[in-house]
């Protein structure tokens, strides 16, 4: 596929196995209108459906914000049953994102409140800048999360971690949201593409059907009992075993070399 994808409020680079997705509406501080939410359905398709990409990485334009929420312009005036189909759109982007088969890292620069908190939430995992603030804020609009918020937080943080933050809708800075498991790293500014590069290329070094399994045992498990997530986890470990990978992962590690995976 092309290393270089169209959009008008995203940019789309792909290099070294890895898909860059920057959202890119800085004057509004990245955020999430109804076109960027269609643009990042087509983008994540992309890095779902192509054998080139690996491991995703995605941002925010600039320094000041990841993704600052929705844009209150296309949900002010809508009525229960259209804010309900909006809220449905969005958390199937979230669940494109969370299941495409690849692991997604967000790195996240600035403000990621809303809806892009709930965006980031959707990632496999997240690092942050040390300028970078999560929140949830929809209670001070009369509203509550419609993009998942009120369902990966609380698996994520726990449940009264989360719910101090959706009742309150206060911010939390970069060192808290480390604190409570939030964010896996804190960075410094400068450093927050490189490092999420960096992590990409220790997943990419590994086997890609395994990368998949553990995406998808975690993923599917947590929505089952621990006897069904160990028969899963179960499945999925025979599964490996069926690949190429596993005997050149199992060979390469008696001859003391570093193993070529090819995803078979």
């Amino acid at each position: 596929m092309a290393a270089f994808l169209s959009f008008e409020n995203l940019r789309y680079e792909k290099r070294n196995q890895i898909a860059f997705i920057t959202v890119a509406r800085p004057k509004v501080l990245n955020a999430l209108n109804i076109q960027t939410v269609q643009e990042l359905g087509r983008a994540f398709q992309s890095v779902r459906d192509d054998v080139e990409v690996r491991v995703a990485v995605l941002t925010g334009d600039g320094e000041k914000a990841f993704v600052a929420g929705a844009d209150i312009n296309d949900f002010a005036g809508l009525s229960a049953v259209e804010a309900e189909t909006f809220s449905q759109r969005g958390q199937a982007l979230f669940s494109l994102i969370e299941n495409c088969g690849k692991p997604v890292i967000a790195a996240v620069n600035g403000f990621a409140l809303g809806g892009g908190c709930e965006l980031a939430l959707a990632c496999a995992m997240r690092i942050a800048s040390e300028n970078a603030h999560f929140g949830q804020p929809e209670i001070k609009l009369g509203i509550i999360p419609g993009y998942g918020g009120s369902q990966r937080l609380p698996r994520l943080i726990g449940k009264g971690r989360a719910l101090q933050i959706l009742l309150t809708g206060d911010m939390i800075k970069a060192d808290e949201a480390f604190r409570i498991g939030l964010v896996n790293e804190v960075v410094a500014s400068a450093e927050l593409l490189p490092r999420a590069e960096a992590l990409a290329n220790k997943i990419i070094a590994n086997a890609p059907i395994a990368a998949r399994c553990c995406l998808d045992a975690v993923n599917r498990g947590l929505d089952m009992t621990l006897k069904e997530g160990l028969a899963y986890e179960a499945a999925l470990f025979g599964l490996s075993f069926s690949t190429a990978d596993k005997e050149e992962g199992t060979r390469a590690f008696v001859e003391k070399r570093a193993p070529q995976f090819k995803g078979i």
